[in-house]
């Protein structure tokens, strides 16, 4: 179990993952405490969905489980319970009540009692015995609680009821509501479902905040040509991924000096460039290139959504961690093309329009099109869906050692195809 607790996860990463499986159970509400009190510090997440029996409880917290989600869900490997928790704690207890004639079910994971007894021996204490940390937010509802305690990941302080580790926790606590609103803000609004329901989270009290990657409440903000790149399938057919570009405002375009910094996101506008992948509405990658292209200062106002393909997802390599994936390389030419595009309108709006009036609105160099296999040719010439893949051979070829003029050139071609 020990081995299992270093596959990747921070802190805000670790409660995402526990959020996933709140949004599984059908929860409206989840409210999360990081409660400051020495050693004996916890982390606490509480939600308001649908609940586990004891039987459900049991198998949630196997190692192993071979669960079965639903199509929508956003579980995906039937760890994250079990190693996000565990990767910042050493003691994890889950409370839970599927129904209001059922009693509190509840188990423990503690790894120095697994250690001691040279036993996975899972523990389910009585509902008598459980702290009022577990018991009070279950009282009059259905719900799951996940208890965090002996917190050796978190308080790594030689003295953990100092003054630096008090400041320390309630960093952390702004660090995990920054992230919250950015993995879960098409929730948070309602866009998942037409605004059909929202989803409240709660950090320490105060309710999160949606950080939306792309600013589209900015007048300036411009929305470019989506696109769809079709995948193909080994048993015919493709899977399609859905590519959304925005060029940012300029800082003075912006319609405030809060609003330029809100947009900034948590890790600041040069690191926030490029693609953010969303898997069913929720985002695992916020901005990178993923080897495409590097950062770049002119390129910070370039930002694409990409959704990726429902029940295809295994195309895309994601971690256990559900922070990284891995882009298939039959997506990468028709990507770079998207962003080379992209960033070139960035880098106009960075270097020529800050100081310039309103500019009229321009067309959009992304191509109308960029599939991957040839939907047929125009009558009048050559189609950049039929002959993309001779043309990318052929540049990659004579410019493979010149990444900026190749991607220029690509740009130039793709735009002449308009």
């Amino acid at each position: 179990m020990e081995s299992l607790r270093d596959i990747g996860y921070d802190l805000p990463s670790a409660v995402a993952d526990l959020v996933d499986n709140s949004i599984d159970a059908g929860a409206r509400n989840v409210d999360i405490t990081l409660a400051a009190n020495g050693s004996q510090s916890w982390v606490r997440i509480v939600d308001d969905g649908m609940g586990m029996t004891g039987r459900e409880l049991d198998e949630a917290m196997r190692y192993g489980t071979d669960r079965a989600y639903a199509p929508g869900a956003l579980g995906h490997f039937g760890l994250g319970l079990k190693t996000g928790s565990l990767s910042q704690c050493r003691r994890l207890t889950v409370a839970s009540r599927r129904s209001m004639n059922r009693r509190v079910d509840a188990r423990i994971w503690d790894l120095d009692v697994v250690a001691e007894r040279n036993s996975w021996d899972l523990d389910a204490p009585p509902a008598g015995d459980l702290p009022s940390e577990l018991t009070e937010p279950l009282r009059g509802r259905t719900g799951t609680v996940v208890l965090w305690e002996k917190l050796d990941r978190i308080l790594a302080f030689r003295d953990p009821s100092g003054a630096a580790a008090k400041r320390a926790l309630d960093g952390m606590a702004r660090d995990v509501a920054a992230h919250l609103g950015m993995v879960f803000h098409r929730f948070i609004t309602g866009e998942w479902s037409e605004g059909e329901v929202v989803l409240n989270i709660k950090v320490n009290g105060e309710l999160v905040n949606a950080w939306d990657p792309f600013a589209r409440s900015e007048p300036r903000t411009r929305v470019l040509q989506g696109q769809i790149i079709e995948l193909p399938l080994e048993g015919g057919g493709a899977a399609e991924l859905a590519v959304q570009p925005y060029v940012l405002p300029a800082q003075t375009q912006f319609s405030s000096a809060e609003a330029h910094q809100a947009a900034a996101g948590p890790n600041r506008w040069n690191r926030q460039q490029g693609f953010y992948i969303y898997r069913r509405d929720r985002l695992i990658q916020s901005g990178g290139w993923n080897r495409i292209r590097t950062f770049d200062e002119h390129a910070k106002l370039g930002r694409i959504a990409i959704d990726l393909p429902l029940e295809h997802e295994d195309l895309f390599g994601i971690n256990v961690a559900k922070m990284a994936m891995t882009m298939p390389e039959a997506a990468r030419p028709p990507l770079r093309v998207i962003a080379s595009a992209v960033v070139q309108e960035a880098q106009r709006s960075y270097r020529e329009h800050l100081h310039q009036p309103d500019p009229q609105p321009q067309p959009s160099p992304v191509p109308d099109s960029v599939d991957t296999h040839d939907r047929g040719r125009a009558a009048d010439g050559p189609s950049i869906t039929g002959d993309w893949p001779l043309i990318l051979r052929t540049v990659n070829d004579v410019l493979a050692d010149e990444p900026r003029r190749r991607d220029d050139l690509l740009l130039h071609l793709a735009n002449a195809f308009n």
